[in-house]
């Protein structure tokens, strides 16, 4: 498995235009409560648990393995869109729900691509799908680094480097 510093260094070389990352703050959250939205049309049997409840599990696992600080602050960021994708489910009509997604997915999408333009460079799941999964944690750290935390990241993550402090 490559380490966190070793992926979030792939990942940032498609983001290094400080546009493209603001627009990545406003797409990705956006397409992540949409896909959460239509899981959550998903039930599993009658335990009240949905789909996008069972799938987060594995993303969030994976990136305690990752990183710990990090993985913390993705739950909460993770959990604020499965709430929110839930209270949209629970009091949007099918209808209401299928345009919020339909908004939420196309504009996310809109966003990203728009934030592509300023990098001049194609997303980085177009090289690698698997990128998809990095970028919220990516955002998350990002966040962090402007705080000044996780300075060894930062460091291994610029220079390019699988490890970190």
């Amino acid at each position: 498995m490559k380490s966190l510093a070793e992926q979030m260094s792939i990942y940032q070389r498609y983001h290094r235009n400080p546009k493209n990352k603001a627009t990545h703050f406003v797409g990705v959250p956006a397409i992540v409560l949409a896909v959460m939205l239509a899981l959550s049309w998903v039930p599993i049997g009658h335990s009240g648990i949905t789909l996008a409840d069972v799938l987060v599990v594995p993303l969030l696992v994976y990136y305690f393995r990752l990183d710990g600080p990090l993985a913390l602050a993705s739950t909460i960021v993770l959990g604020a869109l499965l709430a929110l994708a839930h209270g949209l489910d629970a009091n949007l009509s099918q209808t209401g729900a299928w345009i919020a997604f339909g908004v939420l997915f196309v504009g996310g999408w809109i966003v990203q691509l728009v934030g592509h333009a300023f990098e001049g460079r194609k997303p980085a799941l177009a090289d690698n799908l698997f990128q998809v999964f990095i970028a919220p944690i990516f955002l998350v750290a990002e966040v962090f680094f402007a705080c000044g935390y996780k300075p060894g990241l930062r460091e291994a993550v610029e220079a390019g480097h699988p490890r970190h402090a």
